[in-house]
């Protein structure tokens, strides 16, 4: 009997929102050296063009995604094309995220509902839009960038960033319990401190110092550290794992009292 000719490996196909800088980009230069086809999607469409040529530069598949994770309109119009490029969608990371800070009696109620936009309510519309396409396939991988914050106060100022972020944590539980019959997990990275462009605007030298000295590590991470815990989840590695938030922190959350 002659058998069928195997049939070709499938390429997946990734989108990261917030992907043009930051820990976003790391995560797509890791896609990409995978051999993932990857969806450079941010609101800042130059930002994304470069990034997606560089990682193209360097012999990857990427290409740039115009999407504002606050507007869902934009965020129909990117799924469509990814689905009209490709027909899947194989790998989300909503790593698309905005701070401001202020102090709580004074919390602007637009910033607060800006805040929650973004990082929530984007990251239900991406991740809905995502998970259609892979069930298709029954086979995805939903990875939300939560943060300490979300998990514990983080000084002062951050009443819609904290609170987005313990909200984007139940939004992970929730859908990892209705997605899993679709065969797609949905986990969260919770980074402590990093070095990126929005905390080299937001974290003063005190805060850094302060920061630095409640983590056991004393020392702030790298995005390839955040990316490294991504792509773990993102892999078939992790086929058993859903509903889980992973801290990558230094031991900040493990932390009480120190220097007793």
């Amino acid at each position: 009997m002659v058998q069928p000719p195997p049939r070709p490996p499938v390429t997946r196909v990734a989108v990261v929102t917030g992907g043009a800088m930051g820990i976003g980009a790391e995560v797509c230069a890791r896609l990409v050296a995978a051999g993932i086809t990857v969806f450079v999607a941010d609101r800042d469409r130059p930002a994304a063009e470069a990034t997606a040529a560089r990682l193209r530069a360097a012999g990857g598949a990427a290409q740039p995604l115009a999407i504002d994770v606050g507007d869902p309109a934009s965020v129909a119009r990117a799924f469509a094309e990814v689905d009209a490029a490709h027909g899947r969608c194989d790998v989300l990371v909503n790593s698309a995220g905005i701070a401001k800070v202020f102090p709580f009696l004074e919390f602007p109620l637009d910033e607060f509902v800006a805040t929650m936009a973004v990082n929530v309510t984007g990251t239900l519309l991406c991740s809905q839009h995502a998970a259609r396409l892979m069930a298709r396939h029954r086979w995805g991988r939903i990875v939300n960038i939560a943060s300490v914050a979300g998990m514990r106060a983080v000084g002062t100022g951050r009443t819609a960033y904290g609170t987005s972020k313990g909200a984007v944590i139940a939004l992970t539980r929730q859908m990892a319990v209705e997605l899993a019959s679709h065969g797609i997990t949905a986990n969260a990275v919770s980074p402590g401190p990093v070095d990126t462009p929005m905390t080299q605007v937001l974290h003063s030298a005190r805060f850094r110092e302060e920061y630095a000295r409640a983590i056991p590590m004393e020392r702030y991470g790298t995005t390839a550290e955040i990316a490294s815990a991504v792509m773990y989840l993102a892999s078939e590695d992790a086929s058993y794992v859903t509903g889980a938030v992973l801290p990558v922190d230094g031991g900040f959350l493990a932390s009480g009292a120190r220097g007793l």
